[in-house]
């Protein structure tokens, strides 16, 4: 008996040892390891998710909507409550629009406890899964971008990413407008991990409306034009200005190929560009009017000094050239502009002398961004005076050796069209439109009424008239530089025609670049017609009146 006594009396004292140590163990867990466990507790049975606001609607100056936001579905998902992964990713893969192999990769992902399988999906998808009650799988709403002009200044309204956030164009210059604050929910979970309950932790606030002042009908129409101009030269590409000259108002900005504001991100990256701030060319001829404008602000030239013009001049290293052969003439400097005469402009130029050539240039806007309110604006390329060759002023008067932007070309148009003043450009209503004075309201008034030749009778672009209204504006052709073989491509042309209507009363000004057309390639008949389709419409849907 005394050895079975001792045997009960050890276990019994062994069971004492043990109970003691559970109950220490137990208030080491209680106490010094309860604020970890705890948290790790409720990490397995909750878990955060981020919120995005309902971004701005973006909308036109007449309230078209351009850039909307509504509802859509996230699907989420539980691996570790998925029972059979290969039939649930046959189920829900085609709603979710995604490859049946992806999403039974994350479905067997065991090591996670949360995955997301599709962002944004269409509603009626997201409630169809939802009907199915697969355990493990869950919803969520979350705002999605969408354009419901489709194509209608897409690069200009740009992209937004999967998370909400502006990646180009408006989207990203205004993101903190647009964005608003992003809120957060939790999803609860029970003891074997299934979601039992949603719970708002943080509300999402709506980001703020932006009004343009683009039109969507004008916008529309210039880029129907750009599509015509598309078919028929074949070039690698477009871009249009439609700006209002009295307050530097954007009216249009279109840039070719289209490209769905829906589906950018298939299109390839020269046309998601916009250009009309982000690409820099040598004007051309289009350039002479600034040229023009400095020598009779400066009091060198007037309207009608004449000049006798040689079939080539020699400028250091250089010989000009007129775009079609000819002999001597004399022409004034009314007529030089009209003709668009090389020799003229480049004789012009070599009056202003180096010194003043570059701050007319830059007077005008040239060398520096406009501060137009679109992202990724480019300061063009301005050499400086101290960087000029012997020859530099048998090119520079002339629009080559130079680049500027689309968007810099309009602006300094402005101030001819208004009086020697330039406003800032700017696309969003409401924004301060800086404006300064370049020349005098004098000599603006002579360029634009030389400009009106450009037009007429020995212009180069008569074709580019508007029953009832007179019109102003100059053609541009330009070789392309070729940075293979140095010097101009033979091949390759920037086609361009800046102009204004009414003349006599500028409402609108419309800038038109036509990069390497085919076949012809001349800024009279590339671009100029395009400029005329479009104010032919513009000046009767605004009501403005014929002269």
């Amino acid at each position: 008996m005394r050895l079975v006594d001792r045997r009960i009396g050890l276990l019994f004292g062994i069971f004492l040892v043990l109970l003691a140590l559970i109950g220490l163990r137990a208030a080491w867990l209680g106490t010094v390891r309860s604020g970890s466990l705890s948290s790790k507790a409720l990490s397995q049975q909750v878990e955060n998710l981020k919120v995005s606001a309902q971004r701005g609607t973006i909308y036109d100056r007449n309230g078209v909507e351009l850039a909307v936001s509504e509802d859509s579905v996230t699907v989420f998902a539980d691996p570790l409550l998925i029972k059979n992964p290969v039939k649930v990713a046959g189920q829900i893969a085609p709603l979710l629009g995604r490859p049946e192999n992806e999403v039974l990769k994350k479905l067997s992902d065991r090591s996670k406890g949360f995955v997301y399988l599709a962002r944004k999906i269409d509603l009626s998808k997201g409630q169809t899964l939802e009907k199915l009650k697969i355990t493990g799988i869950g919803t969520t709403i979350e705002p999605k971008r969408r354009y419901p002009q489709g194509s209608l200044a897409s690069q200009v309204l740009g992209s937004v990413g999967t998370d909400n956030w502006g990646l180009s164009g408006l989207e990203q210059e205004f993101e903190k407008t647009l964005h608003g604050k992003d809120g957060g929910e939790k999803i609860v979970k029970d003891a074997l991990g299934r979601p039992v309950d949603i719970v708002v932790s943080k509300q999402a606030e709506r980001g703020k409306d932006l009004k343009l002042t683009l039109d969507a009908a004008i916008q529309e129409r210039t880029e129907s034009v750009l599509a015509g101009v598309g078919q028929t030269f074949r070039p690698k590409g477009a871009t249009a200005l439609v700006m209002d000259p009295r307050n530097g108002e954007i009216l249009a900005l279109a840039n070719w190929p289209r490209v769905d504001a829906n589906d950018i991100g298939s299109a390839p990256a020269y046309a998601r560009t916009n250009r009309a701030v982000a690409a820099s060319y040598e004007p051309g001829s289009t350039f002479k009017a600034f040229t023009v404008s400095g020598a009779l602000e400066n009091k060198l030239i007037a309207p009608d000094t004449s000049f006798d013009l040689p079939p080539t001049l020699q400028v250091a290293d250089r010989t000009i050239k007129e775009a079609h052969d000819r002999g001597a003439v004399t022409l004034t400097t009314a007529q030089i502009l009209a003709q668009s005469s090389n020799i003229g402009a480049v004789k012009i130029g070599l009056k202003l002398g180096s010194t003043q050539f570059d701050r007319w240039v830059r007077r005008f806007g040239f060398g520096r961004g406009t501060g137009v309110d679109l992202p990724g604006e480019a300061a063009g390329i301005v050499p400086k005076p101290a960087q000029y060759s012997g020859s530099s002023l048998g090119n520079l008067p002339i629009g080559q050796g130079l680049a500027v932007t689309p968007m810099q070309m309009a602006a300094a148009y402005e101030a001819i069209a208004d009086g020697g003043v330039i406003h800032r450009p700017h696309v969003v209503s409401g924004m301060p439109a800086e404006a300064r004075r370049v020349m005098s309201a004098t000599t603006a008034r002579q360029v634009s009424k030389m400009l009106e030749g450009v037009l007429g009778p020995g212009g180069t672009a008569q074709e580019a008239k508007v029953p009832g209204y007179e019109l102003a504006g100059k053609t541009g052709t330009a070789q392309k530089p070729d940075p293979v073989n140095g010097g101009y491509s033979k091949f390759k042309y920037f086609a361009s025609f800046v102009g204004f209507a009414p003349a006599r009363n500028p409402r609108l000004l419309v800038a038109v670049m036509v990069d390497e057309p085919q076949g012809d390639i001349y800024g009279g008949v590339v671009a100029a017609p395009a400029f005329q389709k479009i104010v032919s419409f513009a000046l009767p849907y605004l009501k403005i009146p014929p002269d």
